[in-house]
């Protein structure tokens, strides 16, 4: 069998029909762009979230006072006390998937430096917040233990709150702003991370030692919350079970009973936003794969035609000795040439599409490698699927009656 040959007379019937050629692989070209850009749209969203989550600390867990029934009526969480200094000495020292732990008392008021002053929050906690957060120091030092011991009046600000207070650019460090009441001098700066995805401004607030917050600010001996980050992102299951297990001890409440805490984590919040965008990709994926089905029935269609417009040419060359075979395979190559051809420029136009969404509205696009060759070998597929029956239809016909066919 000469597949040259065989491949040389596919490709002359389709040049002497290039228009029709093109329209049939219109429905290719454009079925395997849209899969491709669909699923660039849903990987590149995917993707973005996660990279959110992450600059928010994504192996991050915090721990909240939970809600308590007081007389049948259920209490606010934040009115709660059951979180004590011993809980978050015992999580630092007692687990083992755990890397960092701080504890968390906030306020939020007027600061006030000079003339200037602002609505901001402080929050009190340790220098391994910075860590957990994945904040850094962009100017200046980070307070340190001594000054937690000594609940000194000292703090680190946001580039936010430097912005409200220093409007002339002058340097903060050594300064000493009010909030509230209470004196506090900065010692340090944040490194700016800018909005998260939320909106919400990561560079308005103010850190300084909780027992200051603690004791000069709220006059508390409970805390408000903890923080703590797992050793891995793969760990944090594991890490929240062990923080579960010391604070029901802690806390002595028995097997059975409702915890008085609640425990989060940024794993939960990353997998339900992935949960959805991959719902969301699957959707956008199937939506365009339709195109590609309706690119494979318009090459059956053309097929078709091909074949009864070429009904005396099949007996001919059944006539001078080609076989069935020779026949079948002449328009299956035919309608590969045809879906290949497509499904080739179906991914130029793919990728020039998701970069064109990238530069224009500014979306976040991720092209994976897997989905370029997965539209390009459906679209294989499809050719010789949707051409093999209109192949067999021109193997099958009788070369006596094909011949007399008008």
């Amino acid at each position: 069998m000469n597949y040259k040959n065989l491949i040389r007379i596919a490709l002359r019937a389709l040049s002497g029909n290039k228009f029709r050629g093109f329209l049939t692989m219109l429905g290719i070209i454009i079925g395997v762009a849209s899969v491709i850009a669909m699923l660039a749209i849903g990987q590149g969203s995917k993707r973005s979230i996660r990279e959110q989550i992450a600059e928010m600390g994504s192996n991050m867990i915090m721990i909240h006072p939970g809600a308590e029934r007081r007389g049948g009526v259920r209490m606010d969480p934040s009115e709660m006390q059951s979180l004590k200094i011993k809980d978050y000495m015992d999580i630092a020292s007692q687990t083992s998937y755990i890397d960092k732990c701080s504890p968390m008392v906030q306020s939020s008021g007027q600061v006030i430096y000079g003339a200037q002053n602002a609505q901001t929050s402080i929050y009190g906690v340790t220098p391994e917040y910075l860590d957990i957060r994945k904040y850094s120091i962009g100017d200046g030092d980070m307070f340190t233990q001594a000054d937690i011991k000594s609940s000194a009046k000292v703090c680190v600000v946001g580039q936010t709150v430097v912005d409200n207070l220093f409007p002339n650019g002058e340097n903060p460090i050594g300064k000493v702003i009010r909030f509230k009441t209470i004196p506090f001098r900065i010692v340090g700066v944040l490194t700016s991370k800018g909005y998260n995805s939320m909106g919400q401004d990561q560079d308005d607030l103010i850190l300084a030692p909780y027992t200051a917050v603690q004791k000069r600010l709220l006059a508390i001996t409970h805390l408000q919350s903890i923080f703590a980050s797992a050793i891995t992102e793969e760990d944090t299951y594991i890490a929240i079970d062990e923080i579960s297990e010391i604070l029901r001890t802690n806390h002595k409440i028995k097997a059975g009973d409702d915890d008085d805490f609640t425990i989060r984590s940024q794993e939960e919040m990353s997998s339900m936003m992935s949960s959805t965008t991959n719902m969301m990709t699957v959707l956008l994926a199937c939506i365009a794969g339709i195109s590609l089905l309706v690119g494979g029935i318009g090459i059956m269609n053309i097929m078709y035609v091909s074949v009864t417009e070429r009904t005396r040419e099949i007996g001919l060359r059944m006539s001078i000795g080609a076989k069935g075979r020779h026949i079948m395979l002449q328009f299956l190559i035919e309608a590969v040439i045809i879906s290949v051809m497509g499904g080739i420029l179906g991914v130029i136009l793919g990728v020039g599409a998701s970069l064109a969404i990238k530069m224009i509205a500014g979306w976040p696009i991720y092209i994976q490698m897997w989905s370029v060759v997965l539209s390009f070998a459906v679209c294989s597929v499809t050719g010789i699927f949707f051409g093999w029956y209109p192949a067999r239809k021109a193997a099958s016909l009788d070369p006596i009656e094909a011949l007399r066919y008008e």
